[in-house]
C-alpha cells in the first residue's frame, strides 16, 4: 500500500511540476527598485543567505516570488535532487523539510529557519523598502 501511494504522489508531481514552474514563471512579480547603494548592501547582506528547497514545491515557489518580489539576490540550493544539500540540511537544520533559509550570522552562529510564512516575515521585516 505505501508503494502505490508513493508511486500515486510521485506521479502527481511529475505531471503537475511543469505546470507549477510555468505558473510561476507567468506570475513573477515585479522586484522593488532601490538605489544603487541600498541595492548594494541588500547584495551584501544577502550573502549570508541561504534558501534551501525543491523546485516545485507550492511553498518554496511562494518564498521565491517575495524574494523576487523584493529583489533579493539569495543563493538557492537544491535539496531534493542534490545528496550534498539535502546532507547538509539534514545536519544542520535537523531535517529535511523545505523550504529552509539558513541564515549566518555576523558572529559566526547559523540558524535554520523552516517554514515559508516565517522566512517571508523575516524577509520582509529585514528587507523591505520603507
Amino acid at each position: 500500500m505505501k508503494f502505490i501511494i508513493r508511486s500515486f504522489f510521485k506521479t502527481l508531481r511529475i505531471v503537475l511540476g511543469p505546470f507549477m514552474l510555468l505558473w510561476e514563471w507567468a506570475s513573477r512579480p515585479k522586484g522593488v527598485v532601490r538605489a544603487p547603494a541600498q541595492q548594494q548592501s541588500v547584495d551584501q547582506q544577502c550573502q549570508s543567505l541561504v534558501l534551501y528547497q525543491f523546485s516545485t514545491c507550492p511553498f518554496c515557489i511562494k518564498t521565491r516570488q517575495e524574494m523576487r518580489r523584493l529583489s533579493l539576490p539569495i543563493e538557492r540550493r537544491d535539496a531534493q535532487h542534490d545528496l550534498q544539500n539535502r546532507a547538509d540540511l539534514a545536519q544542520g537544520g535537523g531535517t529535511v523539510k523545505v523550504p529552509c533559509l539558513k541564515i549566518s550570522e555576523p558572529g559566526g552562529q547559523t540558524r535554520w529557519l523552516y517554514e515559508s510564512g516565517a522566512i517571508i516575515s523575516y524577509l520582509q521585516k529585514r528587507f523591505t523598502v520603507a
